[in-house]
């Protein structure tokens, strides 16, 4: 006769078997379903707004793709305008994710195979020789609302019941449900900034311990972190800037065609979504095969030394604290490189990335006007192209500004000047005599 243990859980109960036991009853398989997998299939339910009809925010898809080959990049913080698609691009990239495999009962999503993926039951069971029972499951998108406290984040031990019956009863928080998969905080920037940290040193370190009254349990916590906000109602500190691998600022679309695009995708999505869904579902299953594999091929793919000490340069003459944004540019130019299908990195893949994973980065000067990403690049254009400026200190000493804005501000002298050139009708103070003139 097979053993079977079972390990105590705050929900269902985790089953084990032993060697090759017979399956588990109908009634037992129903009963070890998941609160994840049973929130996973309701949401299923609701047809998200599909990635690949995003109109434009080209810097802003490539950043979320780039988090979803390599989760090590750290996440993406979107800062921008209200009502430009922000939370629609985050809840939509939760659809190109591949089903993954999670032990059954489980509260951590623990992978059946991998110990390092696995809660503390999982592995305990893992460790003794036990089968896994496990199922597929979508790739859970916890969001964290604003009102939550660090009990609902982190999650709680039930004190009575470990006195009481010598088990650590343990209630599994937002942290525990986003385990390989996506936390997702809207309003970022609003949110207490000691929760945010809570958040983030799970984020950076893959695992969150709780502690109470002598009884602690650590469980992983390895999930793509994405934040998103309105910079007019608030910035975030620098400390908290700093453990977001890329950040994006987007603005509205004022390009008529995009605009009316959008518009219409939109209309057409919310008359039927599900018919929306499906008229684009060839473009979608190809971004996930791309997707997967450009995962596998990440591994294999190289940067040539030299390429790696240009990057360094660049953090060390803008001014970079610490040594998260060297690594994380190694880190997204290989994704990169992946996700298009090579496997040497070049400069400009360096190029196109560096500007996301560094402009947030950046000492902040209030009385500096120019534009964080226009900075990286003038650094990143001395490093690599010595003859674009001849003299980098000098360039921010004279306060370069971006050319657009200076483009703008341009046109608009013009404009006040030839205003001021033209007649004045009469009765106006300039037709008057001894005015105008």
């Amino acid at each position: 006769m097979s053993a079977m243990a079972t390990i105590q859980l705050a929900g269902a109960p985790l089953v084990a078997r032993r060697g090759s036991a017979k399956k588990a009853s109908k009634a037992n398989r129903r009963a070890m379903r998941c609160n994840a997998a049973t929130a996973a299939e309701v949401e299923g339910k609701v047809i998200s707004y599909p990635f690949v009809k995003l109109v434009g925010q080209e810097e802003l898809k490539l950043a979320l793709i780039l988090n979803v080959i390599d989760s090590r990049i750290g996440g993406c913080l979107i800062m921008g305008d209200r009502g430009t698609g922000k939370s629609v691009a985050v809840r939509a990239l939760s659809d190109l994710l591949p089903e993954i495999d999670v032990v059954e009962g489980d509260a951590f999503n623990s992978s059946p195979t991998d110990p390092q993926l696995m809660g503390p039951e999982a592995l305990e069971a893992f460790k003794a020789g036990l089968e896994l029972t496990w199922a597929k499951m979508k790739v859970p998108m916890v969001e964290v609302p604003l009102g939550t406290t660090e009990d609902r984040i982190c999650g709680t031990i039930d004190i009575e019941k470990a006195l009481a019956e010598g088990v650590k009863a343990y209630d599994a928080g937002l942290l525990a449900r986003a385990n390989r998969g996506l936390l997702y905080i809207d309003e970022v920037n609003l949110l207490d900034d000691s929760l945010v940290d809570v958040v983030l040193d799970s984020a950076a370190g893959g695992w969150n311990t709780v502690e109470r009254e002598g009884i602690s349990i650590t469980h992983p916590a390895k999930f793509i972190m994405i934040g998103s906000g309105n910079p007019e109602e608030g910035e975030l500190r620098p400390q908290l800037l700093d453990r977001f691998g890329m950040a994006c600022n987007i603005a509205t679309i004022f390009d008529q065609k995009q605009r009316i695009e959008l518009v219409k995708n939109r209309m057409a999505y919310e008359a039927d979504p599900e018919a929306f869904a499906a008229s684009c579902k060839a473009e979608t299953d190809e971004l996930k095969a791309k997707i997967s594999a450009a995962q596998k091929i990440l591994p294999n793919v190289t940067m040539d030394r030299d390429l790696a000490l240009k990057i360094s340069g660049v953090c060390a003459l803008v001014d970079v604290d610490g040594l998260r944004g060297d690594i994380v540019v190694t880190r997204a130019a290989k994704a990169l490189v992946a996700y298009e299908g090579r496997d040497v990195v070049t400069e400009d893949d360096i190029k196109r990335v560096i500007g996301p994973c560094l402009s947030h980065r950046l000492r902040k000067d209030p009385l500096d006007t120019m534009d964080g990403s226009f900075k990286v690049m003038l650094g990143f254009n001395k490093v690599f192209n010595g003859s674009a400026l001849k003299d980098f200190s000098a360039a921010m000493e004279e306060g370069v500004k971006d050319p657009e804005e200076e483009q703008r501000k341009e046109e608009e002298a013009k404009a006040k000047e030839e205003a001021a050139a033209a007649p004045k009708k009469a009765g106006a103070w300039g037709g008057l005599p001894g005015f105008g003139r």
